[in-house]
């Protein structure tokens, strides 16, 4: 179908994006990365614009390299795992078990939420449009992760067994072990990668002129591609037992907008039966975050969000 069209030319417009900013480079800059952490506090040099902290903590050891879940630059950048390093630096990782994962906590439910984006595009027969609005803040205090959606049916409320299959195609792609990528690309690239979609085409000049260098960002997983400021955890894998507990349509101005919601924990947190089903109930009530009105860009917060 004409969405299969889309991803196929997104992913294509974005690999040769990848691949003129990695030859736009030149010639090869050492920067000294100095990394604060167990086993050892230890320095490497490593290519400038080419190294992201996952090459370094592959040179630390395979607990930080397959479980980390992002980076801190200088003490207080928070770094994607997959992000090139820019300039000398001290580089330390968080974990989502970190006795305070406050940070991390985001950075795992933002990257629920662009999954959440990805499986609601692609989980409907191709009879059913799908355009991705926008997904609000993280707020993990709120109960659950959301994505906002317009789909082209009138009043769709999900069965039962509905919801489990699309929690168990949610944690298929999980399943699947990719990382997540980010690129800062101009607003005319982004405005042609996202041509099919009427909503992030608006919300691009607004997220543009907000954003330093006038930059949009992108995340790339797997083959789906979505606007956000970030920053995102490393990898699908470090997600745990997901849901997809609801999907509520709401009263906006915009015409069949859904919001989908679920929750998620972790793979390294382990939690009970009866706990995790009083969450999971909890995740089905309307997430409280604000509801996209017409003829807006969504407020910075919403689909560009700052940490």
């Amino acid at each position: 179908g004409s969405l299969s069209e889309a991803i196929k030319k997104r992913n294509a417009l974005y690999n040769e994006e990848v691949k003129r900013q990695k030859e736009s480079i030149g010639r090869i800059e050492k920067i000294s990365v100095e990394y604060k952490g167990i086993p050892k506090d230890e320095t490497f040099i490593m290519n400038r614009h080419i190294s992201t902290p996952y090459h370094v903590a592959q040179h630390i050891n395979e607990f930080v390299s397959q479980k980390a879940a992002l980076a801190l630059v200088d003490g207080n950048k928070l770094w994607d795992f997959h992000r090139p390093l820019e300039a000398d630096c001290s580089l330390s990782f968080l974990h989502l078990t970190d006795s305070e994962p406050h940070l991390t906590n985001k950075a795992y439910w933002r990257a629920c939420s662009f999954l959440l984006g990805a499986l609601a595009e692609t989980c409907f027969k191709d009879n059913v449009e799908c355009h991705l609005h926008s997904f609000p803040s993280p707020n993990v205090k709120s109960g659950s992760f959301v994505y906002d959606v317009q789909l082209s049916l009138g009043d769709w409320v999900p069965t039962k067994n509905e919801l489990l299959i699309l929690s168990a195609e949610f944690v298929k792609i999980c399943r699947q072990h990719l990382p997540f990528h980010r690129l800062d690309v101009d607003p005319e690239l982004a405005e042609e990668i996202f041509s099919y979609n009427p909503f992030k085409s608006s919300q691009i000049p607004d997220i543009a002129s907000n954003s330093p260098g006038n930059k949009i960002t992108l995340y790339r997983v797997g083959d789906h591609l979505d606007i956000s400021r970030g920053p995102m955890i490393s990898n699908t894998k470090l997600l745990g037992r997901t849901s997809i507990t609801a999907v509520h349509k709401l009263d906006s101005e915009l015409e069949n907008m859904y919001r989908f919601q679920g929750v998620s924990i972790p793979a390294e947190i382990r939690i009970n039966h009866f706990a995790y089903s009083i969450l999971e109930e909890r995740a089905s009530k309307l997430n409280p975050a604000r509801v996209p009105a017409a003829l807006e860009s969504p407020p910075l917060k919403q689909s560009a969000e700052a940490t």
